[in-house]
């Protein structure tokens, strides 16, 4: 009697007779010999079927399957280094299949397709193997940042996603009719989890967040996941140590168990290996300046152009790429000015036109994937800041609150899943990072 296994479990099961329960993803074959590219969720192994050993009617059923077809396939494993798949090495000698469904027309087929056309199949998109080893990676990825933040104490603690006031910027809100009243979709986490330290210490939420920006960069998405840890008596300096870790241990990690999907990506696995902290650090003062730099040494106008800048701006796309391509591994930017952050930043002892900042640039042109700060703590600064953001106060009352019942210095951040995931695939586009991506454009399936 066969045994049933997953594709992942193949290796422990070679010269036995199992049964392997999945789809056809891709078939070839000429004369008495027919191959099957065969996964089942797990992974992707391919079968050959023999018409000798198969039997004249078995073997035509296979010749007539369409791709995405069901199947059961029982038969032999077998060692052989050259055979693909995920994982490699193995292959299937079929003894017999079950169809269970043969596919007719199947919409995306081996040919070059647009991305309009995969972004409206995104439902039969995710099938393909380059979608489903992004979508594996992000599932481990997701695992591991868990894991790092529960073995260090911190306490997972579930946020609102309708909240009354805006965290970073009104401009950016999703609005909702909250039983008469306006309300929007939370930009962040991290309020509450200000309020949630003062009980617990070292917290996290990690869940989907919102962006009504009308961007149609690779980088954006109006809903992605973000995890945001918040650490009481936690200074800047404290934030960027444990920053560097958690990035580190999160891409060796993946890595670790992700490297057959990394290489069926074409991931060049060393530029993560070199991901280890610590990581370099770089003031907002000492980046534009070198940003400058790259400025004046390059001959290309457009270059030259997308690199304008002076002190006091944002740093853009162009910005981040031609700094990080200076470094191996990601780097801190600290102490950007305040005018270009969020209103509950420290200001900068001696410098309150900067405050205590950072993000954390990833290389090969990725940008930020890290955004945090130390948080105000003194309730007079706090008020001052929200009323020079025409904020309304009545909406932050309980916010100030914090700091007006034993206040303590304390910081935090928040990790965009999705661009993590793109650059440690190595793919283009945040979009192949969620199974269901939602954009300015893109709202089905």
């Amino acid at each position: 009697m066969p045994t049933d296994i997953t594709i992942q479990e193949i290796a422990s099961h070679v010269g036995q007779t199992v049964r392997l329960k999945g789809w056809l993803y891709a078939k070839t074959g000429k004369g008495k010999l027919q191959f099957l590219r065969l996964r089942d969720g797990s992974g992707i192994i391919q079968a050959v079927a023999f018409r000798p050993e198969l039997g004249e009617e078995k073997f035509n059923l296979i010749k007539e399957l369409g791709q995405e077809s069901s199947l059961i396939v029982t038969g032999s494993v077998r060692q052989d280094e050259r055979a693909p798949g995920v994982p490699g090495g193995y292959e299937l000698s079929v003894t017999d299949v079950e169809v269970l469904q043969n596919v007719v027309g199947y919409p995306i087929t081996p040919k070059e397709h647009g991305v309009e056309f995969l972004m409206q199949n995104r439902h039969l998109w995710i099938r393909s193997s380059q979608q489903w080893a992004i979508l594996r990676v992000r599932a481990v990825v997701k695992r591991a940042i868990i894991d790092f933040l529960d073995s260090r104490g911190f306490l997972n603690i579930d946020t609102p996603i309708i909240t009354p006031s805006a965290a970073e910027g009104t401009s950016t809100l999703f609005t909702v009719d909250y039983f008469e009243e306006e309300a929007y979709l939370a930009q962040t986490g991290q309020l509450y989890n200000e309020a949630n330290i003062m009980a617990f210490s070292k917290v996290y939420c990690f869940g989907p967040t919102f962006r009504a920006e009308k961007s149609k960069t690779r980088r954006h998405l109006a809903e992605f996941w973000m995890v945001e840890p918040e650490i009481a008596f936690c200074d800047l300096d404290g934030l960027m140590e444990l920053e560097e870790q958690f990035v580190s241990a999160v891409v060796q990690t993946a890595l670790q168990k992700c490297r057959p999907e990394l290489q069926l990506l074409e991931r060049d696995l060393t530029a993560l290996e070199r991901v280890q902290a610590p990581f370099p650090r770089i003031s907002y003062d000492e980046a534009i300046e070198r940003v400058q730099a790259i400025r004046d040494a390059t001959d290309d106008p457009e270059l030259k152009e997308l690199l304008a800048i002076e002190w006091g701006d944002d740093f853009g796309s162009p910005h981040e790429t031609e700094l990080t391509r200076q470094f191996d591994r990601p780097v801190f930017v600290y102490g950007y000015p305040s005018a270009v952050k969020a209103f509950y930043m420290e200001p900068w002892p001696g410098r309150p036109e900067v405050c205590k900042s950072v993000d954390l640039l990833a290389p090969e042109g990725y940008g930020e994937i890290i955004g945090g700060s130390e948080r105000m703590s003194d309730p007079q600064l706090l008020v001052s800041a929200i009323e020079r953001h025409q904020l309304p106060l009545q909406h932050y009352q309980w916010y100030v609150d914090l700091r007006q019942y034993g206040s303590v210095p304390h910081s935090g951040f928040g990790l965009g899943l999705e661009r993590t995931v793109a650059w440690i695939c190595g793919i283009h586009h945040v979009r192949e990072t969620s199974p269901y991506p939602r954009t300015l454009k893109w709202m089905y399936p």
